[in-house]
């Protein structure tokens, strides 16, 4: 954007101030600036603010323009790239979480560009304290992210398309991250009467608002009418189901769509872009996959004497090669109290078992002295007194925790215990060492 562009936005926004300063309720204003707003991106929004403070507009009158251009940037939206989501759509859905967080971003900038002119050091820690809280909201962005990038990029890499979900998941784990940062930073003693510790905390928070105000865009704009595009009806309702279990960030509210197809999971899909879908592509979208190319995935994860689970498929070599890879040893029992399976772990060093003890019953698997002791807590997990029972114990220099817990249907019907153990001995022993092995994900 010009300089005499960004000009013009900034004193049709000034315009717009006065008259909801004065009184005039912002939706009476639509008229006049829709077209200005709509055509102001969250970028130029960002940047126009910062200027307004800078210029002693109250923050609370800044504020107050964020409903307003979110309500007529999505109207911009929607007139141009995606016509008639129905209400209750993942997209719909998505786009109202992208509005709560661009409302967020924006106050961020606002309270950042306040911190870095304030010249009271008790005005900027007010402040400063306000954006720890806008930043402890916008925390919740991580769910949104997590459901573009596990819903919405695995149908993209099936169809050969890497290049945008790459991009887009770094620059989102990189406002994560920086999120994290910041807060970290407020957690220090504020030093409130350093000016440069003020402007280098200002820096950060707006460029971490400009970050998060283009994602959104970028989003909007770009993936959302890609995406919407590209995909089935079946993939869809494959998306809102999970979507529904991960949750949003936003009240749903009454939703109108209901998908009319089963769900369609990307390993099931053998897929190719028609030019008719291409042509439908938002021009940065379409420029990026014609230059890549596409060649669509097709391995296929279902394989012939798979034993189908409800979470992905397994050959019986496989089950007890992960049992036995596991750094626990767990031992079923079902609702009988009789043992039916136990693992052989390799990286673990756990109770003695032997197969022997399948048929067994649980008490007769434990000395006398412990066996009414055990019993109880098995049938305080069984009637749901407990989620689980937890003990501690040594097997000669071991330390040893042993887990109960209750096993469970889909549909919530008993089906028995499970008893877990764990050598926990070289991170009780160690703890020194094993915060140096921390990596924050």
């Amino acid at each position: 954007m010009s300089k005499n562009d960004l000009e013009v936005k900034k004193e049709a926004l000034k315009n717009l101030l006065k008259a909801i300063h004065g009184g005039i309720h912002p939706n009476e204003l639509k008229a006049e600036f829709r077209e200005i707003l709509a055509k102001t991106s969250p970028i130029d929004i960002v940047m126009i603010e910062q200027e307004l403070v800078k210029e002693g507009v109250p923050i609370s009158d800044i504020l107050k323009l964020c409903d307003l251009h979110v309500e007529l940037f999505r109207e911009f939206l929607a007139s141009r790239e995606l016509l008639n989501v129905p209400r209750g759509h993942p997209i719909d859905l998505l786009m109202k979480e992208n509005e709560w967080i661009l409302k967020q971003a924006e106050a961020l900038g606002i309270y950042a560009q306040a911190i870095q002119s304030s010249r009271d050091p008790a005005e900027a820690r007010q402040y400063i304290n306000t954006v720890r809280l806008v930043l402890i909201e916008l925390k919740k962005i991580r769910i949104h992210y997590r459901k573009i990038q596990m819903l919405i990029f695995p149908y993209l890499e099936r169809r050969g398309i890497i290049a945008v979900p790459r991009v887009l998941w770094g620059r989102e784990d990189n406002a994560i991250t920086k999120i994290r940062s910041v807060l970290q930073e407020l957690e220090k003693p504020i030093e409130t009467s350093s000016r440069e510790w003020l402007s280098r905390l200002s820096s950060q928070l707006l460029e971490l608002s400009r970050e998060i105000s283009e994602l959104v865009f970028r989003e909007n704009k770009i993936l959302y009418p890609a995406v919407y595009a590209l995909f089935s009806e079946g993939e869809w309702a494959a998306i809102a189901e999970i979507a529904d279990e991960m949750g949003y960030i936003v009240d749903v509210g009454v939703r109108e769509w209901r998908p009319s197809a089963k769900p369609v999971y990307p390993y099931e899909l053998q897929v190719s872009i028609t030019q008719e879908q291409l042509e439908k592509l938002p021009g940065e979208f379409r420029t990026i996959v014609e230059k890549s190319g596409l060649q669509p995935d097709t391995y296929s994860v279902r394989r012939e004497g798979d034993i189908e689970l409800e979470t992905g498929f397994l050959t019986p070599e496989e089950i007890d090669g992960i049992f036995r890879s596991l750094p626990i040893e767990v031992t079923y029992a079902d609702v009988n109290d009789r043992v039916r399976f136990f693992s052989e772990s390799e990286v673990s060093g756990g109770f003695v078992r032997t197969k022997t003890i399948l048929g067994r019953k649980i008490p007769f698997c434990h000395p006398p002295r412990l066996e009414n002791y055990v019993m109880r807590n098995v049938e305080a997990v069984k009637k749901g007194e407990f989620k689980y029972r937890e003990f501690w114990t040594r097997q000669g220099d071991r330390i040893i925790r042993v887990l109960i817990v209750p096993v469970k249907s889909r549909d919530g019907r008993l089906l028995g215990t499970l008893e877990i153990v764990e050598d926990l001995t070289e991170i009780i022993n160690n703890p020194d060492e094993v915060k140096k092995k921390i990596v924050v994900l």
